[in-house]
């Protein structure tokens, strides 16, 4: 019998500690089939004994060591089949001889030595059986003695030889086939939960990786939405309390400015929170994934993402943009290239967002400079480009409003850019300004 290690783990017993056993009731079964052919071959040998002339306790304790050779079928099958064929001519051994060759069919022998020493039992069989009935029947006594026909003794040899050959030999076979069969679906159940493990361990990191992504994709559309009106509002308290001993009558104005995009600000942070909620609570429900959480996040952020806080951010509302930095005291250049025409959603909100926390990061920290924004609208593509130039020092600390910078923006441009196939390249320019550049493809 074959188990796999697996198997003999889960049972609590080896082959180590049972020798070549794998489980108890195998020594029993054994021990019990060795018993029962010592015993056997102990008789054929005391009546071997009176035919041949030996001694019968000779006879006898041969029999008892022959027989008992069966308790090591499972170890050494080929052995306990060449006993039981040594020791036929002796009309010994008819149990060792059945389960000998049933249990070297069932081995993992070689398929070519299992039919050798088939053969040779059959051969060995065939021949002693032949000799016997032939020397019964001239044994015979004369007025009993019946002439059987030629075809009698071969005819009868053969049936009887076939009879204790093949039906072990067959049932052996099965059994050794079924048991290796069994054997590979147990190595192939074990494979298959071993790569359900590894699946669940990876689907589980894919869970998290995008987790991870759509946090951070949440905490970019967030920072879009919020982060640019409240700039502007810190800018306009800063220019307010500039002005407010000086001009009244612009205090009065800045303070209205300050005031409505306050209120638009806590409006769509109110709707992105809502949304986010909203999200949440389906997710827990419907087990929907994190993705959709922060697609809804992404389709607030558009929605109200416009200057004007209605409709969804476009290429067309970089004009609003450009306003509001300039009612916030900033010099700002617009100007356009091209036939302006429309463009995929998300390539004109990219392009909106772009221009957006360009105009943001001048605000924190080159306050005063002169910016200029282009954008160009050629065949395959459309550019969008914000320079600012060296901050006035003198009017820059006058006016520059203290806004924490997380230093988030330039990295969510680039991701938003690169996500669409775009290009996108920011750095500082000879004359001591910023430049932010990026190209999208016309989709």
């Amino acid at each position: 019998m074959t188990t796999t290690g697996a198997h003999q783990d889960a049972t609590g017993d080896t082959t180590r500690t049972w020798l070549w056993w794998g489980r108890r009731r195998s020594i029993a079964l054994d021990v019990g089939i060795g018993l029962a052919s010592a015993v056997e071959c102990a008789v054929e040998g005391a009546y071997f004994a009176d035919r041949s002339g030996t001694p019968t306790a000779l006879a006898v304790v041969f029999g008892l060591l022959v027989g008992s050779v069966l308790t090591v079928r499972r170890r050494w099958p080929i052995a306990v089949v060449l006993v039981a064929v040594a020791i036929t001519p002796a009309q010994m051994g008819y149990l060792l001889t059945v389960v000998g060759l049933y249990t070297l069919a069932a081995s993992d022998v070689p398929r070519r030595i299992i039919g050798t020493l088939t053969g040779m039992s059959l051969v060995a069989t065939l021949v002693v059986v032949y000799v016997e009935m032939e020397k019964d029947i001239r044994d015979m006594p004369r007025e009993e003695y019946v002439d059987p026909g030629a075809w009698f003794i071969p005819t009868m040899s053969v049936f009887v030889a076939v009879a204790m050959t093949l039906p072990p030999i067959l049932f052996g076979l099965y059994i050794g086939a079924r048991r290796r069969l069994m054997e590979s679906l147990r190595e192939r159940a074990d494979s298959l939960e071993q790569e359900l493990s590894l699946l669940a361990d990876r689907a589980e990191e894919r869970a998290e990786w995008a987790r991870t992504e759509e946090r951070t994709r949440i905490a970019r559309e967030m920072h879009d939405v919020v982060a640019h009106r409240v700039s502007l509002m810190v800018v306009h308290a800063a220019a307010l309390q500039a002005v407010a001993l000086k001009d009244p009558q612009k205090a009065v104005k800045n303070a209205a400015l300050v005031g409505d995009m306050g209120r638009q600000a806590l409006t769509e942070l109110r709707e992105m929170l809502g949304v986010l909620r909203a999200g949440a609570e389906g997710e827990r429900k419907a087990a929907v994934p994190l993705a959709a959480v922060g697609a809804a996040a992404a389709a607030a952020a558009a929605a109200a993402g416009a200057g004007d806080g209605a409709g969804s951010a476009s290429i067309a509302d970089v004009e609003v943009l450009v306003g509001q930095s300039r009612q916030a005291g900033m010099v700002v250049e617009f100007a356009v290239q091209g036939e302006v025409r429309e463009y995929a959603p998300e390539v004109e909100q990219t392009a909106f967002r772009v221009v957006q926390e360009a105009l943001t990061n001048v605000h924190k920290h080159a306050a005063g400079a002169k910016v200029r924004v282009r954008l160009a609208h050629r065949d395959a593509e459309v550019a969008m480009q914000v320079e600012n130039g060296a901050p006035d020092a003198a009017d820059g600390a006058a006016h520059a409003p203290d806004l924490p910078s997380g230093g988030n923006g330039l990295v969510g441009m680039r991701e938003r850019v690169l996500a669409l196939g775009g290009v996108f390249v920011s750095g500082p320019t000879d004359v001591g300004g910023f430049r932010v550049s990026a190209v999208l493809p016309a989709k």
